[in-house]
């Protein structure tokens, strides 16, 4: 069996920010620079002849690359207690379409649709049992960074150890250039 999950790998600047970002509370449970990513799709655990219908189906998905950027800090809280702390990206419209059209592809080989609705995110830390990260909030709460491409998605896999999970690129999926619209290209060339 083999454990999966759809993201976006954030670039070195991105992730050299996020790690800058971390720290100040205790009993957190930080994310490593190898597993910083923004989620498109969790799948969880498949065996090897539907992960192979898996990389087909996402090796179908035609999207345009797009440009987001780092927008705040947040927590998840179970139960009244916070369970994650993350970095906010913008704009979420781009996410909420690939994270659509990787859904689709995912149904066609029988993965259920997920029933939380999708909030893009790229988790920091793990709090259970830890304080409220009041510090990191506080700090970083305003964290925010240049605008960056997302020109391409994984397929991930991830193995779960004692010292936290370990994630590998299982396939990469190029998103398609932006090409400007017909009427502008001709216009471009007419006017030179």
């Amino acid at each position: 069996m083999r454990r999966l999950f759809v993201a976006i790998r954030p670039p070195a600047l991105i992730r050299r920010l996020l790690l800058d970002a971390m720290g100040g509370v205790g009993g957190a449970r930080w994310q490593s620079d190898d597993q910083l990513h923004l989620t498109l799709r969790f799948i969880g655990e498949v065996d090897r002849h539907l992960a192979g219908d898996i990389h087909a189906a996402l090796g179908s998905v035609h999207h345009a690359r797009f440009e987001i950027a780092l927008n705040g800090l947040g927590t998840f809280d179970r139960r009244g207690q916070p369970g994650a702390a993350w970095a906010g990206v913008a704009p979420h419209a781009p996410l909420k379409s690939l994270h659509q059209k990787v859904s689709q592809a995912l149904a066609r080989v029988g993965i259920a649709p997920e029933q939380r609705a999708y909030l893009p995110h790229i988790t920091l830390a793990r709090l259970k049992g830890a304080g409220r990260p009041i510090h990191l909030l506080e700090t970083a709460g305003g964290l925010t960074s240049p605008p960056f491409i997302v020109d391409r998605f994984a397929l991930f896999e991830s193995r779960l150890t004692p010292e936290g999970a370990v994630y590998s690129v299982v396939e990469s999926y190029p998103l398609s250039p932006v090409q400007a619209p017909a009427d502008e290209s001709r216009r471009s060339t007419s006017a030179e």
